[in-house]
């Protein structure tokens, strides 16, 4: 039976003064009836808000804001994201580069103090708010909410991010042809000597600058458009605008395989490199650890800059991500999941890359030894010349040492290399270099090379889009929460947008202007918005608050450990890893790798004036938003109390920005607020509005835009007279 109003005025009257937070997550105590017109909350600045952006009523009523299927699914999503191509060409790189197995070490210590804690964060506050990363910084402090705009700093990361994914499109369309066109070096054309520049470097290296990218000379030499990687791009373009056009619903279903394909890749590549010659050579020299070097900083800062970006902190991706979760999902275990996933499948990437690196390094060691063998008189006796192959290294370094003995004086000029399978598996090789050159080569030499190279280059696309779609998803939901603009037009838009700018980098000098976004678009910026995030979240909003909502939202209190983390510890050492880049950066002149076609060579450059500038601007742009905002805000020239960021309304978890209504023109009842020194809710001053619902009970009140609803349900009580609320 229908609550008599007495009671509801009883009920009322308790909840108004509690926080919004409260009164959401009290909601399945009121009457089913309670649920039929409309609670609009206008935000007004207090000294805290407590304003539950999302549902906190009965979980049997269906959220209109956009949902993830399954759990699996969600999982799969931040998986996605944060796997990519890093952990397949810089993980192993910097493992080879900084003491092997020793490096796992700081990696992990990283991982627990830096990694996990600052994921839990974005997963907490996105799940908790559930708007993106505009809305979420707003609610949190209005003048830090530069932040959210900030994280679109991804929009650069995707401009060339999207490119290596078609290079990896081109790589994978030339691969169905045996043998592999890289295979060997072109001949002249209508002659018979092979092209000087690929004789002087080898043929995949040849490959991938003159015939993937027809690379100039020079950062300053455009050399116009390549159009080979131009229409690579539209399809890669393409590819993910189809996938991101419904949001979730459509990229949730395509996470399922560009997800899991990866995984079953590395799986057959680990597995096939292990049958090779020579693939235990390269895992045993991954796991010797050269632990004199963990004491070294450099190697401390490297680990930490891997678990900061392997994770995708500071992105928006993953707060876009957890958004979408419900209110009561166990944020916590998916952060430690998908931290520690991220972790193993670095590891299995790394044993993948140096058992084809062994199995290479094998190859040319062979090669190397078959050119040394000259001097056959002077060979020890138990050696077969007629099986140059199976002449080991131990041999053929007894023979340079008889022949060094020998001949010393003319030993130079015999211009014999001291191979060395160790020295080979030591040419530190990362990014495109292991990728398009490194591991195109040794992949010339498997059985079945079409097949491998296939499905190495598709692992590598799958693992691009993963990551593409947590980075766009960063940036089209808190532009889509703020705006209120359609997702299918902002989606096609943004792409189009992002592949006419591509157009940069795909130009015969477009691989400079990648190196250059690499290095300076996101490694500052995205340091800088973590520690706002990580100081917003523990100093400003409160860091006893932030763990009285993850008590509200998990069901119990998160480990201690994180009170310690998020205000001291982690802060400290972003801080220091920011401080030792900045230092880096400005010791290290800017310049990148120039490829020379007559050499046949790298050599470093550096960068033009106006490259210099391009540098500096891509850094100040990125992090230009937060500044801007705060001033603009303490000022008073944008207005905290009735900005459209932050007045909100709440129909079944969904966010809309709603219009100031006058009081004298609204012919609902008003519910007036406690003044700040009565009411115990740390939101004081808030205006909540009853709507009543017309006949047939729908309501007569209608959101600025019709699609994005309004606020909460109460009772229609069109008997009860206003003075008894």
């Amino acid at each position: 039976m229908p609550k008599n109003s007495k009671a509801v005025k009883r009920e009322l009257d308790d909840d108004v003064t509690e926080s919004v937070r409260d009164l959401l997550s009290n909601e399945d105590a009121c009457d089913d009836s309670f649920k039929k017109s409309s609670l609009i909350v206008n935000n007004h600045e207090g000294e805290g808000k407590e304003c539950d952006v999302e549902e906190g009523g009965s979980d049997a009523e269906e959220e209109e804001r956009p949902a993830w299927n399954s759990k699996l699914q969600y999982i799969l999503a931040q998986v996605g994201f944060s796997v990519g191509l890093g952990n397949v060409w810089r993980f192993p790189y910097l493992c080879q580069k900084n003491g092997g197995g020793a490096y796992l070490v700081p990696y992990l210590i990283l991982l627990i103090l830096i990694g996990i804690p600052l994921f839990f964060l974005e997963l907490a506050v996105g799940q908790r708010i559930r708007r993106g990363s505009i809305g979420v910084w707003n609610y949190i402090s209005p003048r830090l909410g530069g932040i959210g705009f900030a994280s679109c700093v991804c929009f650069f990361v995707a401009l060339y991010y999207n490119v290596i994914i078609s290079w990896s499109l081109f790589y994978f369309s030339q691969s169905f042809q045996q043998p592999l066109p890289w295979h060997e070096c072109p001949l002249v054309k209508n002659k018979t000597n092979v092209v000087p520049e690929c004789e002087k470097s080898s043929a995949t290296t040849y490959y991938w600058y003159r015939e993937a990218l027809d690379i100039s000379d020079s950062i300053s030499e455009s050399g116009g458009l390549n159009w080979k990687m131009t229409v690579c791009l539209l399809i890669a373009w393409s590819m993910v605008c189809l996938a991101m056009i419904k949001g979730i619903q459509s990229s949730g279903k395509v996470m399922y395989f560009s997800s899991l394909f990866p995984y079953v890749v590395l799986i057959c590549f680990l597995v096939r490199s292990l049958l090779l010659k020579g693939s235990v050579d390269g895992i045993r020299h991954m796991f010797t650890p050269k632990l004199e070097i963990m004491l070294e900083a450099k190697v401390w800062r490297e680990a930490a800059t891997q678990v900061f970006f392997a994770l995708g902190l500071g992105f928006g991706g993953v707060i876009a991500f957890s958004s979408y979760n419900k209110r009561d999902n166990n944020c916590h275990f998916d952060a430690v999941l998908v931290s520690f996933i991220n972790f193993f499948t670095s590891v299995l990437a790394t044993l993948v890359v140096f058992a084809v690196l062994g199995f290479k390094a094998n190859i040319m060691n062979s090669k190397c030894v078959a050119i040394g063998i000259l001097e056959q008189s002077l060979i020890p006796h138990h050696i077969n010349l007629t099986q140059v192959n199976e002449v080991s290294g131990e041999d053929y370094h007894k023979m340079i040492e008889v022949i060094k003995g020998v001949k010393e004086e003319e030993f130079s000029s015999l211009g014999l290399e001291a191979c060395s399978i160790e020295d080979e598996l030591n040419k530190a090789v990362q990014g495109t270099g292991l990728a398009f050159i490194a591991f195109t080569e040794a992949m010339t030499h498997f059985p079945a090379s079409p097949f491998w190279s296939v499905m190495f280059f598709l692992m590598l696309v799958n693992l691009g889009l993963g990551s593409m779609f947590g980075t766009i998803e960063g940036i089209l939901t808190p532009l889509i929460d703020t705006f209120k603009v359609r997702k299918e037009f902002l989606t096609v838009g943004c792409c189009v947008l992002a592949f006419s700018i591509g157009l940069l980098f795909v130009q015969r000098s477009g691989n400079y202007f990648v190196a250059m976004f690499d290095d300076y678009s996101a490694t500052l910026p995205l340091l800088i918005v973590v520690i706002l995030e990580n100081v917003a979240i523990a100093w400003f909003y409160g860091i006893d608050k932030f763990f009285e909502d993850l008590k509200d939202m998990l069901g119990f209190m998160p480990y201690r450990f994180y009170y310690y983390m998020w205000k001291y510890i982690t802060p400290i050492l972003l801080m220091v890893l920011l401080c030792s880049s900045f230092i880096q950066l400005i010791m290290t002149p800017p310049s990148y790798s120039a490829w020379i076609q007559e050499e046949a060579i790298e050599k470093t450059l550096r960068f033009p004036p106006w490259g210099i500038v391009v540098c500096i601007s891509l850094v100040v742009m990125a992090i230009l938003p937060v500044p801007v905002l705060f001033g603009l805000r303490y000022f008073n020239i944008i207005d905290e109390n009735t900005s459209g960021l932050s007045t909100v309304s709440y129909k079944k978890g969904r966010i809309i920005k709603e219009t100031a209504r006058p009081e004298e023109d609204d012919d609902a009842s008003l519910i007036h607020g406690k003044s700040p020194s009565e009411a115990p809710s740390p939101m004081p001053g808030n205006s909540i509005y009853r709507k009543q619902s017309g006949s047939g009970g729908t309501d007569v009140d209608t959101a600025p835009n019709g699609r994005y609803g309004i606020g909460y349900l109460m009772a229609d009580m069109p008997d009860m007279p206003e003075s008894d609320l």
